[in-house]
């Protein structure tokens, strides 16, 4: 139990190093200039702010001790004193939150960009869904709680240089206006100083203790909330099948769950909040009476002013103000910490994952170039002892020798289960676990069609050119590459911006693919179950389309129908292994013959367009 605890601790002292040198990254990169200009003006704000609140001591001073002489003309004056000080006292709070907005939003900036760029890069958003350990709901990590990370450190920041110049400021104040006090033949030098030392000691202490579970509870919190979120998206996304399946109740009961644990998680935070409530309001009573009493005996004697008096006051009240930052700040010190480990765990993750990517690290599968031209013959892709597996080393495809030759299309079967679109995966590169190597030709371009294509959010141009700019594509290329996808009845609405994901059938949208695979016209097509939306008819049409348009591409696809044999020339069948699926059978299969047929009487007819990209430069046809 204690090595368990002890390795928790560990772990969360890395995971709080991780976020630290990613955050700081801020005051050492491209922009630290501009950082360090804009923390050296909140420091001059700063310490601008405590000699505003050194002057409010004096003026204390003297406008009581002027009432206490009943001198009008020195009240009169002092009221315009207060004035300009009041006058500067907002200047520089206005001049503190701009400052601490801009910081805020640029250090923002810095971190969710260095996140994002993490998260982005080799497809680790998608690799790192497939990796266990604590990194769920990234995208909410880099939005709501790098914002939280990035915001609360600033105030802190400035709030703990402001309590450390201050105390030491207001404690010379209480020093040299309250002097010794005697008690029972003894004198206490700076008894004001040494009281407000020990009142702070007592508050803090009673915050660390009432307080010790914040940093806990409000992770618990912040990470149950996080899961509500990510529920209802997912709820939204996923709208129309659980509406066709009539599934609202169970979703309903699911969320209701949900909100029965934030209940609970929000039940303990309060009950926090209401301890250090307790503690907190209690300083607030008593931290401005507490000096009062200290300094009556001396007033009463005669041996302080009014003015001395209240000076003393306000100053230990800065005092405490300052001794008890802690205090007054510990709720959202916790809740800063949760969100801070969340972004720091996520970088963790994704460093694990780039770790499990280096050259030379077991356990990783090797993808490589070959040179076409000193190599007439070389095949576009060639799988050598390929194993895959999962994160832990569990075994899901065993060691697999294939060639598969430019032109050439191979079928991939099997049961289901067997491995076979993990296997696809590790070919283009989106699974990192396992062994051997995948190597294709230098300048091949590969293009993977899933199941269900990802349709971006705008206009349908850019739906169908995805993931090339659709600013580069001309218009008629867009449309034509439609027409032969069958979807000639959209190629006018290229401009128009909707959710197209929503308004397109799951058949539209595969068709979607292969209007996007005729624009970029790759060496290399791998298919996931790519035609399985589409009716027999439309997904012979559609291969028969491939065939003929890409007869130099290499195509690597996953199907269950047996009609797609026809346009392929071998099959690989996998078969489920306890260590791992094994290719038990390659065979060769008849092409498809009536391709030239087909071609040709596409060719004539007047209606249909066969689709080519033009070179750059060439004239226009």
């Amino acid at each position: 139990m204690a090595k368990a605890l002890q390795a928790g601790e560990e772990e969360r002292r890395l995971i709080m190093a991780r976020f630290w040198q990613s955050a700081l990254g801020f005051w050492r990169g491209a922009g630290s200039a501009t950082a360090w200009a804009l923390t050296a003006a909140l420091v001059a704000v700063v310490l601008a702010q405590i000699a505003i609140q050194y002057e409010l001591t004096v003026w204390n001073r003297n406008f009581f001790d002027a009432l206490e002489r009943r001198d009008g003309s020195t009240v009169l004056s002092q009221c315009l004193v207060l004035l300009a000080l009041v006058a500067t006292s907002v200047g520089l709070g206005i001049a503190s939150v701009a400052g601490r907005f801009y910081t805020h939003i640029r250090w923002r900036r810095h971190l969710s960009n260095g996140l994002l760029d993490h998260w982005f890069w080799n497809g680790r958003y998608y690799r790192l869904n497939m990796m266990r350990g604590d990194h769920d709901n990234p995208e909410l990590r880099i939005a709501d709680d790098a914002r939280l990370a990035t915001d609360a450190p600033i105030d802190f920041a400035v709030g703990l240089l402001s309590a450390a110049v201050g105390a030491i400021t207001f404690i010379t104040v209480l020093w040299r206006v309250g002097g010794g006090i005697e008690i029972g033949g003894w004198t206490i030098p700076g008894y004001l100083v040494v009281t407000a030392v020990l009142y702070s000691a007592v508050a803090t202490g009673a915050m660390l203790v009432v307080g010790r579970r914040f940093v806990a509870v409000a992770e618990r919190k912040n990470a149950i909330e996080a899961d509500f979120r990510y529920c209802a998206v997912r709820l939204r996304e996923n709208g129309e099948s659980i509406a066709l399946l009539e599934g609202e109740k169970e979703e309903r009961e699911a969320l209701g769950r949900l909100l029965d644990r934030i209940r609970s998680a929000w039940w303990a935070l309060g009950g926090q909040h209401m301890r250090t409530t307790s503690v907190s309001q209690t300083n607030t009573l008593l931290a401005p009476t507490v000096p009062l009493l200290l300094c009556a005996p001396k007033y009463l004697a005669g041996t302080m002013s009014l003015g001395d008096v209240m000076q003393a006051a306000t100053a230990f009240v800065a005092v405490q103000t300052a001794f008890n930052w802690l205090v007054d700040n510990y709720p959202r010190l916790a809740d800063w910490k949760a969100s801070a480990v969340r972004v720091g765990s996520l970088l963790r993750s994704l460093d694990i994952l780039e770790h499990n990517e280096a050259p030379g690290t077991i356990g990783q599968i090797v993808h490589t170039r070959s040179d076409g031209d000193d190599e007439p013959d070389a095949p576009a892709l060639r799988l050598s002892d390929l194993s895959v597996t999962l994160d832990d080393g569990t075994g899901v495809v065993a060691e697999t020798d294939v060639a598969i030759g430019r032109g050439e299309r191979v079928l991939v079967v099997g049961d289901s289960g067997s491995g076979k679109s993990t296997l696809l995966r590790a070919i283009a590169g989106l699974w990192p676990w396992g062994g051997g190597e995948v190597r294709l030709l230098r300048d091949a371009r590969i293009f993977f069609m899933p199941q269900r294509p990802y349709l971006p959010i705008g206009s349908l141009k850019r739906v169908a050119a995805y993931p090339q700019a659709p600013d580069a594509i001309p218009d008629d290329d867009v449309r034509a590459t439609l027409e032969m996808a069958e979807l000639g009845h959209l190629a006018d609405r290229l401009g128009e911006i909707e959710d197209w994901d929503r308004i397109l059938s799951g058949g539209e949208k595969q068709r979607v693919a292969f209007a996007r695979m005729f624009l970029l016209r790759p060496d290399i097509v791998i298919m996931d179950e790519a035609t399985s939306a589409l009716d027999a008819g439309t997904q012979e049409r559609m291969m028969q389309r491939l065939v003929a348009e890409l007869p130099g591409s290499a195509v690597v696809s996953v199907g269950h129908r047996s009609e797609l044999a026809a346009f392929h020339d071998r099959r690989l069948t996998l078969e489920r292994r306890p260590e791992g699926a094994r290719l038990v059978r390659d065979e060769a299969l008849a092409r498809v013959r009536d391709t030239a047929g087909w071609l040709a009487r596409r060719l004539s007819d007047p209606r249909a367009r066969v689709f080519r990209r033009k070179a750059p430069g060439s004239p226009a046809a």
